[in-house]
């Protein structure tokens, strides 16, 4: 083995510290060298990207030097992701170890990994995905009849595209499918602000969520108990490390677990959810296998909502998957720790898979 470790950053973004680079990369990066390891940052821009030659010098320089990498860019800070994506499936089959491999994270953090996995006690099965306009138009107007509903964009981030949707008056379950003039108050979870419109004219606006590419809408039940908190476990690879209690901002039609809503964070240990947490481990097999059955994501989470079984008992529902670039810069205190445990996992990965 080479003993060196490749961090990928994109330039720029508002992830970055005064350094340039993402706050929580060097604790990292250090973290490998304290343990005899080498581990670099490489920086792509879309520049780089759309240069093939400069593309392939990175790719070559990777390749001949380390034994893996660790994807830190978020979505959305290169728009030539497919190009980034490319090199790194390269990466992996010239046999370096991907941490992750760019098609689980694509498989892990698309929305519609919740579909993949309705046939699952983690997901209810009545959760839809809409890849067509034909099919969303025809479809949601028959879930909406039902009950509430929450539509989530594929690739939105901070809540963004994610809407909770109502009848403003009437009742559930009195015809198969909705009227497109059938009053709606449409909540979304970026700042739960509400609006009312007719069900045709929103689908119409839900439009931009289905068209380009990786285009496409989530329909799920909505679960009126994430008034008592989202729950989301942070995953070195197959270990938790902690639980964040995301309770969002009292009174309205609040219904978001972000910071930029309002939302109240709490950070427990995993004992403190032991349940929970034992319950979801038993879980992973399954995830991995119908989620691509690649390596489980270097650092990754997983969000649960509340809800009640038929028996009157609480049970959790998987609301989504984040492993493309997460970040544990807070709280501060647990960053050094984490960085430590990150370190001694990447070295036990590429161990086990160069061995």
């Amino acid at each position: 083995m080479k003993k060196n470790i490749i961090f990928f950053e994109a330039v720029g973004g508002s992830d970055k510290g005064p350094d340039g680079y993402r706050r929580d990369t060097m604790p990292m990066v250090n973290a490998l060298k304290d343990k005899g390891w080498n581990a670099e940052v490489v920086f792509f821009s879309d520049d780089i990207l759309r240069n093939e030659n400069e593309r392939n010098k990175i790719y070559q320089r990777v390749r001949d030097t380390a034994d893996g990498y660790v994807s830190r860019v978020n979505p959305g800070n290169l728009k030539e992701e497919k190009l980034y994506f490319e090199v790194l499936r390269k990466l992996c089959a010239d046999g370096l170890v991907g941490m992750p491999h760019p098609d689980a994270m694509i498989g892990y953090g698309a929305k519609d990994a919740l579909t993949k996995l309705a046939d699952t006690p983690l997901v209810p099965d009545d959760t839809y995905a809409y890849y067509d306009i034909e099919t969303f138009k025809k479809t949601f107007p028959k879930s909406l009849a039902k009950g509430e509903r929450v539509l989530k964009q594929n690739r939105g981030s901070t809540g963004e595209g994610i809407w909770r949707v109502r009848l403003a008056e009437g009742a559930y379950n009195t015809c198969d499918s909705l009227p497109l003039d059938t009053k709606i108050i449409c909540t979304e979870a970026k700042d739960n602000h509400s609006e009312e419109r007719k069900l045709g004219e929103f689908m119409d606006f839900c439009e931009q969520y289905i068209i380009g590419d990786n285009g496409m809408l989530v329909d799920m039940t909505f679960l009126p108990r994430i008034k008592e908190g989202e729950i989301r476990i942070l995953m070195l690879y197959k270990t938790p490390v902690y639980v964040v209690h995301k309770k969002p901002a009292e009174g309205g039609d609040a219904f978001s677990a972000t910071l930029f809503s309002g939302a109240k964070y709490r950070y427990d240990e995993p004992k403190d959810w032991q349940e929970l947490v034992d319950w979801f481990l038993g879980q992973l097999p399954s995830i991995k296998s119908k989620l691509g059955n690649y390596d489980l994501p270097l650092i990754w989470t997983a969000d649960f909502i509340l809800d009640t079984d038929e028996n009157g008992k609480d049970r959790y529902i998987l609301g989504e998957i984040n492993c493309s670039c997460v970040g544990f810069t807070s709280p501060v205190e647990y960053m050094a720790k984490i960085a430590v445990m990150v370190g001694d996992n990447i070295i036990d990965i590429v161990s086990e898979k160069k061995a």
